[in-house]
């Protein structure tokens, strides 16, 4: 990575490693007034409903902080810096590590000198505070963001040249490829940590969400693609759903060219845009089909120049039986 790459990805991780250094402090100078049993959840009341003893609070908010922390670094040494949204996206990072940090500082609060967790009360508009703290730290951010030398932003690239792949007559042809995501496996692998935590100190209870979604985002987060006589079609490696297919009737032209995912399609996953959707997992090289309606629809997949090629090919033999 270069220097400004370095920059990014520190900037990033900051307003994570801030939170839990103000919290870890606070658990420190306030331990000798809480209770061996903490109130950790509240409900809507603002009456606790769920307890943990005071090490668990420590192993939690390491958790959530490097989790969060690690999410976000992997986001910044991977995204492209001559884009216009990247420093919107780590400014969500800022807003939130000063939403959870908030909520942890106040939940030791609630706690505060009362002789056992079932005593303490957070009142709903602890939320209402927290937002702010959200808020004020994502101006903070931003500002922050601006000192740093990014590259100016580059406007999306051309249609690229459309190929075709030379095929003799009854040739049977087909082309497929993994597409894994990086960001998208860290992210996975950061809920499944953070829900295994979760599991250690509550139970399997309020562990289920985190851990559904972080196996969910890992099943999603290596598409396979190919095309063959049935067109383009991209899903899940281990799944045959969801699934995305172009059928070949469908297909006005294919190219292979640069994609920015923050800058074209607003951030990655499934997208959808005026006038284009695509999965896209990553910046870089895409397959982008333009449909016989005029929309586009990109994959980002290595070796998308042959893919297109042979994309091109088939959809014209499937024009002229």
């Amino acid at each position: 990575m270069n220097r400004a790459r370095y920059q990014l990805v520190a900037v990033a991780v900051l307003p994570f490693l801030l939170a839990l250094a103000v919290d870890l402090l606070l658990f420190a100078a306030l331990h000798d007034r809480l209770p061996t049993r903490l109130a950790t959840h509240f409900d809507g009341g603002g009456a606790a409903d769920g307890y943990a003893d005071r090490s668990a609070y420590v192993t939690v908010n390491l958790g959530l902080a490097g989790g969060l922390a690690a999410v976000w670094a992997i986001i910044a040494a991977t995204a492209d810096l001559a884009v216009r949204g990247t420093r919107r996206l780590l400014g969500a990072g800022y807003a939130t590590a000063g939403l959870t940090g908030y909520v942890m500082a106040a939940a030791l609060y609630a706690n505060l000198d009362v002789a056992d967790g079932g005593a303490a009360r957070l009142p709903l508009w602890q939320l209402a505070a927290g937002l702010a703290v959200a808020a004020l730290a994502a101006a903070a951010g931003t500002l922050l963001l601006r000192r740093l030398d990014l590259p100016a932003y580059v406007p999306p690239p051309g249609p690229g040249r459309v190929e075709r792949l030379d095929l003799a007559e009854g040739e049977v042809a087909g082309w497929a490829r993994r597409a894994p995501s990086r960001t998208l496996c860290a992210a996975g692998v950061a809920l499944l940590v953070f829900g295994g935590a979760l599991t250690y100190v509550y139970g399997w209870g309020r562990a289920a969400a985190p851990l559904a979604c972080g196996l969910l985002i890992l099943v999603c987060s290596c598409p396979y693609v190919t095309v063959d006589r049935h067109g383009l079609t991209t899903r899940p490696t281990v799944l045959p759903w969801p699934r995305v297919r172009i059928p070949l009737t469908d297909v006005d032209r294919a190219v292979s060219r640069e994609v920015k995912a923050l800058s074209e399609y607003g951030g990655w996953g499934y997208r959808v845009r005026p006038g284009r959707s695509g999965l896209i997992l990553r910046s870089g090289e895409a397959i982008v089909v333009r449909r016989t309606g005029g929309r586009e629809f990109a994959v980002t997949v290595s070796d998308s120049a042959t893919a297109a090629a042979l994309l091109n090919t088939l959809a014209e033999r499937a024009a002229v039986r």
